[in-house]
């Protein structure tokens, strides 16, 4: 019986464990996608802000895309 119980025991914080593990997982991706979204708007003002260093820096992504060897 002891053996038993100590295995439902041992199985409960394992659960527990687990969803929070796939919650902190969902919040993770949550908070990464806020993010990246912010992080695009803030490229896009940049870029309208400062077309002549938009202008630039794509330009030299391109560069780097050509030289690029695979």
């Amino acid at each position: 019986m002891s053996a038993s119980s100590a295995a439902s025991g041992a199985e409960s914080p394992e659960n527990t464990q687990n969803t929070e593990t796939t919650e902190s997982t969902e919040d993770r991706r949550r908070r990464r996608a806020q993010f990246l979204r912010e992080l695009n708007e803030a490229r896009e003002l940049r870029d309208r802000v400062q077309p002549r260093r938009a202008r630039a820096a794509r330009m030299r992504q391109q560069m780097r895309m050509r030289t690029f060897r695979w």
